[in-house]
């Protein structure tokens, strides 16, 4: 009996140990393998066009977070939380999409969307390359080729070594970034690395964030800056937000100086129409959410409000699987503009039924 004992002792205590070593060769696997994008990265332009912009024309843009190409209406993210009405928790489930044909589906869906609107001007997030969250779709390529006539920029925005969790579907290794495409020329593309929380467990996690900078000259002898953007979303308390907000107006200050036209597009994880309870929805406001008021952003530049912003939402709550009027829903998608560019905005309402984002287009012009 008591040699039993000792048996099942020795067993655990090495099945232990075998455990706390396996998770100390994991950290250091982790450890060396980090690194971050170093900031003012040149990155090329792909399929180069020749066109010069002009003033006074029109002109349209669309941003779009795809969402790597996973959030039909039945997924839900493991890093989501959440709350109903009525005080019952929520935590998303899925840490990878439901197959490979669901990638295919959604990110073959989003491009048609996108296509419809025949935007000059294109800014994508999340759009994955080698990813195992996303069956190593390359879907940079997929949207490159369906737009052949527009040249092509890519960031990463998102590189992790093979993370272990969730343990029954490991998120894996990810490979994600920013696409800006154009029909004009562009001169330069400057990769801007935004702070991120730098904390030893969440710097493993986090998004290598960034905005990509994309400069086209104007006949004017000025210049068209293009910014695809997008801020962090796991930011309890906002602070990390209010950094890359600050990098990103002392950007913009320093361009409008020069006389420039700036354009930011993306995913701003901010509401940025005031709209933080304007929706229907069985959901308490989620703790990540924040308004981005028009006084944070740098003199001289404007939100640029979608003529339907309170009918159409661009982000839904992805803690739970999406019905209409059930999940909460905001507008953080969208874009700022300087005061040297007319602009108007629309909320194209894609029912998330290819992303948790919905595109929104900016028709304008340069004063």
């Amino acid at each position: 009996m008591i040699k039993s004992v000792k048996i099942i002792a020795w067993t655990l205590s090495s099945l232990m140990l075998l455990v706390i070593f396996l998770l100390v060769c994991y950290v250091i696997y982790m450890s060396i393998n980090y690194y971050r994008i170093d900031d003012f990265q040149a990155i090329e332009t792909n399929n180069q066009q020749s066109e010069i912009l002009k003033l006074s024309e029109q002109y349209t843009a669309l941003t779009y977070n795809i969402g790597f190409g996973a959030y039909n209406h039945e997924f839900s993210f493991f890093m989501d939380s959440g709350m109903m009405n009525d005080g019952t928790e929520l935590v998303g489930t899925d840490s990878v999409a439901k197959s490979k044909e669901t990638v295919l589906t959604n990110v073959n869906g989003s491009i048609d969307i996108t296509k419809i609107e025949n935007a000059d001007f294109y800014l994508f997030q999340e759009v994955d390359t080698e990813s195992t969250r996303s069956y190593n779709v390359n879907q940079h390529e997929m949207i490159k080729k369906a737009f052949s006539k527009h040249s092509s920029v890519y960031a990463l925005n998102f590189h992790s070594s093979y993370m272990m969790y969730p343990f029954n579907a490991p998120h894996g290794i990810a490979n994600s970034g920013l696409l800006t495409l154009s029909r004009f020329n562009i001169t330069e593309n400057i990769r801007r690395t935004y702070p991120i929380d730098e904390s030893f467990f969440t710097k493993f996690f986090d998004l290598d964030r960034c905005f990509l900078v994309s400069r086209l000259p104007v006949e004017n002898g000025k210049e068209l800056i293009i910014v695809n953007s997008h801020m962090s979303a796991y930011d309890k308390g906002g602070l990390i937000r209010e950094k890359q907000l600050e990098l990103l107006n002392s950007f913009l200050e320093e361009e409008y100086r020069s006389g420039n036209y700036i354009i930011v597009g993306g995913d701003f994880n901010h509401d940025i129409a005031g709209m933080i309870e304007g929706f229907e929805s069985q959901q308490k406001v989620p703790n990540w959410v924040f308004v981005l008021e028009q006084e944070s952003i740098a003199k001289g530049f404007n939100i640029v409000k979608a003529e339907n912003y309170k009918e159409v939402a661009t982000c839904r709550s992805s803690d739970m699987p999406y019905v209409k009027g059930v999940n909460y829903t905001a507008v953080i998608d969208g874009f700022i503009v300087s005061d040297n560019i007319e602009a108007i905005a629309e909320n194209i309402d894609a029912d998330y039924k290819y992303s948790d984002h919905n595109p929104v287009k900016l028709s304008f012009k340069l004063k």
